[in-house]
């Protein structure tokens, strides 16, 4: 007899939340609980530059003699240094926090921006002392403008579409070394020494904080290889208890020349909570600096294009190895909403000119965040809200230290190497411009810089090869703004 009921219908996949469409959270194989996660441990490996960045803008006199805040260096105590660093901090963390919200609503990606670094020691360190310190940061926010401009206009995804696979890939496995050796250079394994850099203090590891960093970066290679969710926070979070336990009963101190074992850039103690001071938004001076000969906006436009050239192509490699390292690239290589994710990025240089913090950029530290499984936009806005709680619980952030983090960037260094098998080594014009790109990334400690000694390489051989039509025009626009690039210093001197 032939069952004429009707059949059972099938269960349907419940229709995704409008969260959940919104963000992709579940077209891209992730969960709320990864992205806060993942979103937390971006946070951590990132907040040193609550306290790096200030003691680079809020230390640094300009043309003037006067700290950002206006307070003549010469005559400025000790409370006044401390007020500078103080309203830095604050800035640094405030713009950090609503740029990296604005990239997590908007583009939708998990990446943050905060403060560049190697971008604010240019500031600090070689416009500044040439001009007062609201004309840097005019400086800084017409190179921002500059950048949304060139995204408005398509010409920076251009760009980014131009790159082959090969230099992308080669991107990605550099920034994996640079971020690894980051790592290793914040927990103090790796130092300046003879002739260059050493392991250690004299070739030896020594001290708590070193110990702690090699404690914690075994708890996360265990932790991972045994498939424990959260191996990276919880390492890091374990890592801080450990710290501040060791610090309360040895009272090791920051390091100095005089005491090497100390902590590398954070001493993990509970400091004193403050009204935070937001005076530094807003001081700008966009034309004073232009108010020279034409030799002077000359030397000022180079130093301008040096910003940008930087931030442009930091962003483009950290976008590609994030994407890569979470596999969120599409078929073409591009990661999604590639438009999005470079206009918050440009419009973060700018903000960070107007919060006088220097520009803020897209961070590798993301792919921290990445490795943990953020896949969404979700875990920025995790990360962001973490920034803005650091204005007003920043002893608590500060509790953090470096050796307790650095493993997450090391171990990341490892995720991000598996990029390596796309390059054909056979072949030397794949094999030679991506070894420069790998190579140079790690040694000159600047990812633009591998990827300017990539173009380059790859533009030429092309050129002697005689296969000049199989590369895009704007390869070659672009390694000819790189040996601009390379040279600007000569080029400056020559100005006199």
């Amino acid at each position: 007899m032939v069952n004429s009921s009707p059949k059972a219908a099938r269960p349907t996949a419940p229709a995704p939340s409008g969260m959940d469409s919104y963000f992709e959270i579940t077209k891209r194989g992730s969960t709320l609980g990864r992205e806060v996660r993942g979103g937390l441990v971006t946070f951590f490996t990132m907040a040193y530059i609550i306290v790096l960045n200030p003691l680079i803008i809020g230390t640094t006199p300009d043309k003037a003699g006067n700290l950002i805040t206006g307070v003549a260096f010469a005559t400025a105590t000790d409370a006044d240094k401390g007020a500078s660093i103080a309203a830095v901090a604050v800035a640094t963390a405030l713009i950090a926090g609503l740029t990296t919200i604005l990239m997590g609503a908007y583009a939708r990606f998990p990446i943050a921006l905060a403060t560049g670094l190697g971008l604010n020691a240019v500031v600090a360190y070689t416009i500044a002392p040439q001009m007062t310190w609201p004309q840097a940061m005019g400086l800084v926010v017409w190179e921002g403008v500059l950048i949304t401009i060139l995204v408005i206009t398509g010409f920076r995804r251009a760009i980014f579409n131009a790159v082959p696979r090969t230099l992308r890939s080669a991107i990605s496995v550099g920034i994996g070394l640079f971020i690894a050796f980051i790592g290793l250079v914040d927990a103090g394994v790796v130092r300046t020494g003879n002739p260059i850099v050493q392991l250690g203090i004299f070739g030896s590891l020594q001290g708590w904080p070193i110990l702690l960093f090699v404690v914690v970066l075994l708890l996360l290679v265990t932790l991972f290889v045994r498939k424990v969710k959260g191996a990276i926070l919880l390492a890091i979070l374990s890592g801080t208890v450990l710290a501040v336990i060791i610090e309360s009963v040895l009272h090791l101190g920051g390091k100095t020349d005089d005491n090497p074992t100390g902590w590398m850039l954070n001493v993990p103690t509970l400091g004193e909570f403050s009204a935070p001071n937001f005076t530094l938004l807003g001081r700008v001076d966009l034309f004073g600096a232009f108010a020279g000969g034409p030799a002077v906006v000359l030397g000022l436009l180079l130093l301008v294009f040096s910003l940008l050239l930087s931030d442009f192509f930091d962003t483009m490699g950290t976008i590609v190895a994030v994407g890569a390292e979470g596999d969120l690239l599409a078929d073409d290589g591009n990661p999604p909403r590639t438009q999005e994710i470079l206009l918050v990025d440009s419009i973060a240089a700018i903000a960070g000119g107007v919060g006088s913090v220097s520009s803020n950029t897209s961070y590798i530290e993301s792919a921290a965040g990445v490795g943990e499984g953020a896949r969404t936009g979700i875990a920025s806005l995790v990360t962001g809200a973490g920034f803005l709680l650091s204005i007003f619980l920043a002893p608590l952030v500060d509790m953090v230290p470096s050796e307790a983090a650095a493993p997450a960037l090391v171990f990341v260094g490892f995720l991000m190497m598996s990029q390596v098998v796309h390059v054909d080594w056979e072949d030397p014009e794949q094999g030679i411009p991506a070894f420069f790109t790998m190579a140079l990334m790690p040694f000159t400690y600047s990812i633009t810089a591998g990827i300017g000694a990539g173009f380059i390489s790859y533009a030429l051989i092309k050129l002697v090869l005689g296969k000049a039509r199989d590369v895009h025009w704007l390869i070659y626009l672009v390694a000819g703004l790189f040996v601009v690039y390379f040279a600007q210093g000569a080029i400056l001197e020559f100005l006199g």
